[in-house]
């Protein structure tokens, strides 16, 4: 080794950070990121603390006010934080919680049965992330009182600073996000909107308030007593219910509660949403597994029972069953145990059997008390299971059997030479002449091209066979190589990239919104993952001199024109659509890795984006329109 390059390494250079210091230098591990999920992510962590209040039976409203200037305010009525000293730590147990990692009621000590603040940093990292916060906690006929600033560190110690009436308890804790810390310190109204009344859906009885005090004033009540049963009808207020009756089931076992709402509509696609301590278990667990294991078993048992299938009949299978149902289901667990790759999926095995336990036993009373609706549910599954096994048929033609195939398939997919998916990716591009334009230009080595002729059938109304007879979709599974379906392997992915490219015009965006809603009910884990995209074709050209500079918008063009000298002559040229432009116009302006803008699609609320699916694409007019007329205001041709 060259000593002249030897680095000093001693126990000097070992880094310990205390207290809160250690969050302000990774935030990412403590609120996985700093963007506008992670700064939201601190609001929930205190209406987090409320609710647990609330779920151990203290607390019934909880207010999240948007002060001037985005500071955030949650109040609630509960006990209030102890306001003693902690043994432990020589500081309040106010100080403690608020200043100290891991401090909290909620590992033992009777504080809280059930929890969703998993690793108690909740508190303690708002505090670290905030350049101040205040908490206010009503007890014991006093108003206790401490500041803290600049990443957590307190003004002085807690004290008392008024009396209250003696009943009046609960906790208040105000804060502003540190902006050195986060990408953006602005709330968003809608975010906190959809995830406040998700709280107050699964958590019967709570009023949860939210107040923006910001520009225009804007308050919003959530309150439900029927919890779940209430969920279940929004998620199915622009669909068409099979029958009136809601589905509810509530058991609890070994401490373990579990709720499940359910409700049959005459679409073709499963809504089924779980949660454990009121958080979004998005990769499903032993609880939807348990719950989805029951459907299967009381349906097919019921069915046979009552002579509506008979015994040489093919058992219903859970894909059957499933069709057109719209289901919650919550698990409230005393010590929840999470795996996947978010974390979002429940692994605790013992739940798998309550579970099951609770909802068939649950269901095989509904079905007894409500024959007229179980005779619905049956035929209901029944034709979905005649629709499967003609979809198997079809889906024969969509499996590839060899390079030649994939090559001429229907004599449309230009494929590229790399067999590496990794470096691959696939236009699915508007129109013959655009894709022969595409054709021409691609880099043939890694980018596949498969054009699309006119408009493909909208999925959100077809069934699985009537999609795989439609011959652009079929080419569309032949190309992708994941399968469909239960069969669907996405490590059988050929592409890294599947991208849209589409006519900036109303057509294109139709086009763009019926691949999107394929993509969403077909392939959905290909759009969690990050591999859909949409080309951003230029909407202008700005040539002066040698120069050509290409740009997306109106208002990146006036940018950019005002940034050349007041002498420069130019010309401005309108872009022509897809198929106008040559092989080199194309390449350059939306296929070329160094110059091209491409729009990731992502899925950051899968509630929302089912119903936005239904909503604008289902077979419901009177949402639809209702939708259009709220929003057109915002739209744009670019979506």
């Amino acid at each position: 080794m060259n000593s002249d390059k030897k680095e000093h390494y001693g126990d000097s250079d070992i880094q310990v950070l205390e207290g809160l210091e250690a969050v302000r230098k990774r935030p990412g591990m403590y609120i996985g990121n700093t963007n506008e999920a992670g700064l939201h992510h601190l609001v929930w962590e205190i209406v987090d603390n409320a609710v647990d209040e609330a779920l151990a039976g203290y607390c019934d409203d909880i207010e999240v006010e948007i002060e001037k200037g985005n500071v955030i305010t949650v109040k609630d009525d509960g006990r209030g934080m102890p306001t003693g000293m902690n043994e432990k730590t020589g500081l309040s147990t106010i100080e403690t919680i608020f200043t100290v990692l891991h401090a909290g009621g909620k590992f033992g000590g009777g504080g809280y049965k059930v929890s969703g603040g998993l690793h108690g940093v909740g508190a303690s990292v708002v505090n670290a992330l905030s350049d101040w916060l205040e908490v206010r906690v009503y007890r014991d006929g006093h108003v206790y009182f401490q500041r803290f600033e600049n990443g957590g560190h307190p003004v002085e110690p807690l004290k008392v600073i008024d009396d209250c009436d003696p009943d009046r308890t609960g906790t208040t804790v105000t804060f502003h996000a540190d902006p050195t810390c986060f990408e953006t310190t602005i709330y968003n109204w809608d975010i906190l909107y959809k995830r406040l009344q998700e709280m107050a859906f699964l958590n019967k009885g709570i009023r949860i308030t939210l107040i923006d005090h910001r520009e225009d004033e804007q308050k919003e009540i959530f309150h439900y007593n029927g919890g779940i049963i209430e969920y279940v009808q929004m998620l199915n207020k622009n669909k068409q219910p099979l029958f009136d009756d809601i589905v509810y089931v509530e058991g609890r076992e070994n401490d373990i509660l579990i709720e499940v709402a359910m409700q049959y509509n005459d679409s073709y696609n499963s809504s089924i949403y779980s949660f454990t301590n009121n958080i979004h278990t998005t990769e499903g667990g032993t609880h939807e597994d348990g719950v989805k294991q029951a459907l299967t078993r009381v349906i097919n048992n019921y069915a046979k029972q009552n002579k509506l299938l008979k015994d040489n009949d093919d058992s219903l299978t859970g894909e059957d069953v499933r069709e057109g149902v719209v289901m919650i289901i919550s698990c409230k667990h005393p010590n929840p145990q999470f795996e996947g790759q978010t974390k979002t999926k429940l692994g605790n095995s013992e739940v798998k059997k309550i579970a099951s336990d609770v909802f068939g036993n649950g269901l095989e009373r509904f079905l007894m008390e409500n024959p007229d609706a179980a005779r619905v549910i049956v035929e209901k599954c029944m034709t979905a299971s005649r629709a499967r096994l003609a979809a198997k048929k079809a889906r024969e033609l969509t499996r590839r059997k060899g390079d030649l195939d994939i090559t001429n398939f229907y004599g449309k997919l230009s494929d590229c030479k790399s067999k590496d998916p990794s470096e691959c990716e696939i236009f699915l591009v508007e129109g013959d002449s655009a894709g022969g334009s595409a054709k021409k230009g691609r880099n043939s080595m890694t980018q596949a091209i498969l054009p699309l002729r006119g408009k493909i059938l909208n999925v959100e109304k077809a069934r699985l066979d009537r999609a795989l007879s439609n011959e652009e979709i079929r080419t569309i599974i032949t190309a992708f190589g994941t399968g469909i379906g239960e069969e669907f392997d996405l490590s059988k992915l050929r592409y890294n990239k599947i991208i849209i490219m589409t006519d900036a015009d109303v057509d294109g965006a139709h086009i763009r919104v019926l691949l999107l809603t394929l993509f969403y009910r077909f392939f959905r884990p290909i759009v969690e993952a990050g591999h859909v995209y949409a080309a951003e074709p230029p909407l202008y050209s700005i040539k002066h001199g040698k120069t050509i500079k290409y740009v997306l918008t109106d208002e990146e063009k006036d940018e950019y024109l005002a940034s050349l000298p007041s002498s420069t002559k130019y010309e401005i040229g309108r872009m022509k659509g897809l198929g106008e432009m040559n092989a080199d116009e194309l390449f350059e302006t939306t296929m070329d890795i160094e110059k091209r803008t491409l729009r990731q699609i992502t899925v950051e609320d899968t509630i929302a984006a089912d119903e936005i699916f239904s909503t604008l694409m289902g077979e419901e007019v009177e949402p639809r329109r209702k939708f259009i007329e709220e929003n057109a205001q915002y739209a744009i041709l670019d979506i």
